[in-house]
């Protein structure tokens, strides 16, 4: 019998995959580590189907310890017995509570079989939100900015937990970049914002990303139009030259 690390997408109950709810909805347990990611479960299984497992938002390493133990020791002879799933927002594998529950399962029960189902993460589903367009052969750093921090150095960045937004915002501008944030992108609770102004999301919530590009990052990716107006200005040049020579 397995475990199943299986991701919702960023929030939208829609954006999970085909096959993580044909095995969501196969599976005879599901756990989910808080309400965001329960409520969306709930669009695909029914409540009675769903357990919550408590994983607390603490730096405390003794209680984030015993928290994992914990969980654990409730799922594994879950799936020792059948099918169960956790379910996390985004990829299970992407910055998520289910690689703590991973980890801790092969310490402590090495017998229960683990599998992950990839999901649509944050990491990807920004650049529709944002209008972003990262070309073929571009570099993209993934970076945490929890506290105000401003990780820089990458021409092109993914900030995530973004909870101190002006105070990164000013050390991004400071280091060159332009920056854009996007909160609570395809999630269907609270409200979505998509703004170049920190102070608009000044508020902290742990679900704020930012995009920082150094505006000399790379060339414009080419295009039919670019090509026919290059054409274009190629022919205006030579017509100048024949001009030149008859004249």
């Amino acid at each position: 019998m397995t475990l199943y690390g299986i991701g919702l997408g960023p929030g939208a109950a829609d954006l999970i995959t085909l096959r993580g709810r044909r095995i969501l909805r196969s599976v005879d347990t599901v756990y989910t580590p808080g309400r965001l990611s329960r409520s969306v479960a709930v669009e695909h299984v029914a409540e009675s189907t769903l357990g919550d497992l408590d994983f607390p938002m603490t730096r405390d390493e003794d209680e984030l310890r015993r928290a994992w133990r914990e969980a654990a020791a409730e799922v594994a002879p879950v799936a020792r017995d059948g099918d169960a799933a956790f379910v996390t927002l985004g990829d299970p594998n992407v910055y998520s509570t289910f690689g703590h529950l991973r980890r801790t399962l092969d310490a402590f029960h090495p017998d229960v079989a683990v599998e992950t189902v990839p999901g649509v993460s944050a990491t990807t589903a920004f650049t529709s939100a944002l209008g972003v367009e990262v070309e073929a052969g571009a570099g993209l750093a993934l970076r945490e900015a929890a506290g105000g921090r401003s990780p820089t150095g990458p021409d092109r960045m993914v900030l995530f937990k973004v909870t101190d937004a002006p105070a990164t915002h000013e050390g991004l501008v400071d280091a060159g970049y332009e920056v854009t944030y996007g909160r609570r992108l395809f999630m269907e609770q609270g409200e979505t914002v998509v703004t170049d102004d920190p102070e608009a999301i000044a508020d902290r919530d742990y679900y704020t990303l930012a995009y920082a590009r150094r505006p000399n990052a790379g060339e414009e990716p080419a295009t039919a139009a670019f090509a026919e107006a290059e054409r274009d200005a190629r022919g205006d040049s030579e017509s100048t030259d024949t001009e030149a020579v008859d004249g």
